[in-house]
Order: C-alpha cells, then structure tokens, then sequence
C-alpha cells in the first residue's frame, strides 16, 4: 500500500517533462545544441523532481539522483529539493523533509538546494511561504533567486517581455528591502534559457529593463551561463563585452556557479570555458575567492549579508583585474 501511495503522490505532484521543452515554453532557439543542452538540464531538474516525490525518504531519492549524468545531477538535486519543500509546504503542521534532504548527499548541492526551495515557495499560497523559506540567515535568499526563475521561466510574458517585478509587500518583512534583487538575480538567470544561450538575444530583451535592474540580471547570466552552458568561447567573450560596466556582475554570478560545481565535485567543461570568460580565471581560484569572500561576513548598515557577500566577490574581481 506505501509503495502505492508514493507512486500515487509522484503521479500528482510531478511536472511533465514536456515543460522543459522550447517549443512548449517558446523560447528562442539559437541551435540544436544549446536547445539539448537547456532542455536537459529542465528535464534533470523535473527529473529529480519525481525522484524525491516517489521515493519513501531522502536516503532512497538519494540512491536515484546519484545516478543521474554527473553533469546534469546538480539540476536533479535542485528538483528533489523543491519537491521536498513543496511536500512541507504542503503539510498542515509543516515537515522536515528538506532538513532531512540537507542532512544527506543534498549537502553537496546545497546551493542548488536552497534555489529549489524558491520554485516551491513560487508554488505555493503567498501565506505557506514563510514555512519553507531556508533558515539560513545567508542562502535564503537562494529561493528568492529560485523563485524569480520560476517565474520567469514559466511566466514569460509577464515577467521577461512585460517585465514585471513583484511588489516587496509579498515577501516577509526582514527580507523586503532587498527581496527584489535577488528575485532579478533568478530572472536573469531564467533569460539566458528564455534566450536559448543565444548572446544576441539575451542583450536584446536585458536590454528592454530598467537600468537599475541590469546588474542583478547580469549576476543571473553569468551564473546560468557558466553552470548550465549552451554557448562557445566566441559566444562567451562577445557575452564579455556586452555586460559593459556590470562585467564584475557577471563574473560574480560565474564565481557562485564555480563554487557550486567544486562543491558537488564535478567541473563541466563548459563551466571551466564560461568562468575563465567572463572572470579570466581558474575555477579554482574563482571557487576560492567566493569562499574568501566569506570570512567575517556580517550584514551591513543597509545590506543582508548575501549582498555583501555578492559585493565582495564583484570587487575582488575588479581589484584583480579580471573585469
């Protein structure tokens, strides 16, 4: 009967697969290549999805998500983790599924993890929000970037060619002043998928929002482009010299993307081309300045720490020369 259940529960909570699709979603496409490339990596991500949802503890979901490419499992742990902070938004009391998550292997892919936790907060009734949102005073606001991805990911129109930005009363009010950066930080993210890793594209609908949202949205390009991939070294550099005046923005999203793959212990080719790019450096030394950047981290008179810490790195880049 358990076994039932839980293939009843991965039946109804799962998403189709086909979401992840171009043609379903209508984004841009530059290439088959860089259309496998973001569509597998969607793909993973509900993947993983489904994993977390069938399965009858993380330690199980766990065994499945390990045995997934090892390029794309960073995308499948992001999809468990929303499944498990959906299944505890879900629960009247709550639930400790995504603590028990983070307690597992999901700690490999803890970055991943928290932006999971924000497709399910995007999920879920604006009042069930702040029972999943992370505890972690820093990665929290991860799911503020997971929700902004979300967001734009499947509400396009509205939130990438109408350019919407939600208003920062729907957020708790210890993360309202600057909820809306990190939401941009997700939807800059979601362009380079909406943009199909095309560089052109991408500067054209950037381009279409305010000024003062560009740096963030930049952040969100150079982290996707440098972990999910898509484009070549050309592409990359081309991408370089458009980002203008917030380079140091889009090398700092290509560190976070460097971190998160040292982290979970493998380096993709094209993350390795991308943070060498935009952030003329190693992988290994743009992993070790984002965890430089961590020592004696506080938040500051105006700013949570995530955003100094994000400061830190951008400045670290631009001291060093590399944007």
């Amino acid at each position: 009967m358990a076994r039932i259940l839980l293939a009843v529960r991965q039946r109804i909570l799962t998403p189709d697969k086909r979401e992840a699709l171009f043609d379903i979603r209508g984004f841009h496409v530059k290439n088959d290549a860089a259309r496998q490339a973001l569509e597998s990596a969607g793909q993973s991500f509900i993947g993983g999805f489904g994993d977390a949802a069938g399965a009858p503890a993380p330690r199980a979901a766990e065994e499945l998500l390990e045995r997934r490419p090892a390029p794309l499992r960073g995308f499948a742990y992001e999809g468990a983790a929303m499944a498990y902070a959906l299944m505890d938004g879900l629960r009247p009391g709550g639930g400790r599924g995504m603590a028990r998550f983070l307690a597992g292997r999901g700690a490999a892919h803890v970055y991943m993890a928290h932006v999971g936790a924000g497709w399910a907060m995007a999920r879920l009734p604006r009042w069930r929000r702040p029972a999943i949102l992370p505890p972690d005073p820093l990665l929290r606001w991860l799911a503020l970037d997971g929700y902004g991805f979300h967001q734009a990911y499947f509400h396009t129109g509205r939130y990438v060619h109408e350019r919407h930005r939600d208003p920062a009363h729907i957020w708790p009010a210890e993360l309202r002043h600057y909820a809306p950066h990190a939401v941009d930080q997700g939807i800059g993210r979601a362009l380079w998928f909406v943009a199909g890793a095309d560089p052109a594209e991408l500067v054209r609908l950037l381009h279409r929002f305010p000024a003062d949202r560009h740096s963030d949205l930049w952040s969100g390009v150079g982290l996707a482009a440098s972990y999910a991939g898509g484009a070549d070294l050309t592409e990359l550099r081309t991408l370089r010299e458009a980002a203008g005046e917030h380079r140091a923005a889009l090398g700092q999203g290509a560190a976070f993307a460097a971190k998160a793959r040292m982290r979970a212990g493998h380096v993709p080719t094209h993350t390795a081309v991308a943070v060498g790019a935009f952030c003329v450096t190693s992988i290994e030394q743009a992993a070790s300045i984002t965890d430089a950047a961590l020592t004696d981290l506080t938040d500051s008179a105006s700013l949570p720490a995530f955003a100094v810490w994000r400061q830190r790195i951008a400045d670290h880049l631009v001291l060093l020369g590399r944007c």
